[in-house]
């Protein structure tokens, strides 16, 4: 499997009459292969997919308006299967190579948009979130990256996942770039900055062996005169947990109601760990759903109380830098519920989120810090991040 197979599904030109007009002329476009373009086909990550669906007819309207915009695209980007993983290995297609860290995960399912960007082959890499697709290979790859509000942005023409959750996402190396594609995508009525003057800001802090919220986030902090003051809020290893394990049950049954069907009729090939995790969602149940809307009720409104007398919250976008190739897979599997410990709450309550891509460790690997906003504040956090870091990389 080649280097550029690994990353990209199909490449190529895509003759398009607004090529090279509008405002984002100039810039290369990658898409997931989870977006519909018409003549070309879809995989989702997976080939028996690919062998059982036809060649899509029509072409994703996110993507459409991009190419109005005048993005020139030259290629579909590789997706972890279906979307169902945050690791960015694909046994059919190969491991992208992480770029700033080689020894390290890619960060999915995203993998081949922001390995694609933080190589430079692709200026804009559009891709999903579900539970942390965008904003996990964001930090990865040391690149910007947001997770829209929920429903803001059209699912229309796009291989789901988990509709209840699935948002439209993208990943550039430069904050100008991720809000010129906002001011593409997004409503033109959203809000571009908050109400206040003075940005009033809350700091999650993650206990989860250790506060998450590292010296080094808060020496970035220390240096941000936009962000003066912050209320600090302790999140318990208790409360991660349960919405770690709310968000994979509402999601696990959202996933087989989607793709239980084809799952049993084609029996396709999935990589163990996803294989599993596909197994584990046809055993959930009415009543395993039932009890975990409750919790999500109990937790969306801890989450609105984040939001009291504050306009953002600040917190890790994950639990560091990206894992190394061939961690243990016992560890693996404490780590991926610990990271979705930290994206699950934008998932259950459907708000925007955007990475900054600003810490980087002794050996150089990327992590950062997230902008979390109510639902609808997405340009607002695309302006901030703007003010706070440039168009640095």
């Amino acid at each position: 499997m080649s280097l550029d197979q690994r990353v990209f599904a199909w490449r190529g030109h895509y003759e398009h009459p607004h090529a090279n007009s509008g405002s984002l002329a100039g810039l290369r476009l990658g898409v997931k292969d989870l977006f519909h373009i018409a003549g070309l086909p879809t995989a989702a990550g997976n080939p028996d997919w690919l062998a059982s669906h036809p060649l899509p007819e029509h072409t994703s309207p996110v993507v459409a308006q991009l190419l109005n915009a005048g993005a020139e695209l030259i290629g579909k980007t590789q997706t972890d299967e279906l979307a169902y993983s945050l690791n960015g290995l694909n046994i059919h297609y190969g491991a992208p190579l992480n770029p700033v860290c080689p020894e390290r995960l890619p960060g999915g399912s995203s993998s081949g948009s922001a390995v694609a960007v933080a190589a430079g082959d692709i200026d804009i890499g559009l891709g999903t979130d579900t539970g942390g697709s965008i904003r996990v290979p964001a930090s990865y790859n040391g690149l910007f990256g947001i997770r829209t509000s929920h429903g803001l942005i059209s699912a229309e023409h796009m291989v789901p996942l988990a509709p209840p959750f699935d948002t439209v996402g993208w990943l550039t190396r430069d904050a100008q770039t991720l809000a010129q594609v906002g001011e593409v995508l997004l409503p033109a009525d959203l809000a571009t900055s908050f109400p206040h003057k003075s940005l009033r800001a809350a700091l999650l802090l993650p206990l989860q062996q250790g506060v998450l919220w590292s010296p080094e986030h808060q020496a970035w902090l220390k240096q941000q005169p936009l962000l003066p003051s912050v209320k600090p809020i302790l999140l318990n290893g208790d409360w991660l947990s349960r919405a770690s394990q709310c968000f994979r049950t509402l999601q696990g049954r959202a996933i087989w109601q989607t793709h239980g069907d084809w799952i049993t009729e084609h029996q396709p090939t999935f990589a163990p760990d996803i294989h599993a995790r596909f197994q584990w969602c046809a055993t959930l149940t009415v009543a395993d759903q039932t009890a975990a809307e409750t919790e999500r009720a109990s937790l969306q409104a801890d989450i609105d109380g984040w939001f009291s007398d504050v306009d953002l919250i600040l917190l890790p976008t994950t639990p560091g830098p990206s894992p190394l190739l061939g961690a243990d897979s016992q560890w693996m599997d404490m780590y991926r519920s610990q990271l979705m410990g930290l994206t699950a709450a934008a998932g259950l309550a459907g708000l925007p989120q955007v990475h900054l891509p600003v810490l980087r460790d002794e050996q150089g690997a990327p992590y950062g810090v997230s902008l979390l906003g109510r639902r609808g504040d997405d340009k607002a956090l695309l302006q901030l991040a703007i003010d706070l870091c440039g168009d640095r990389l």
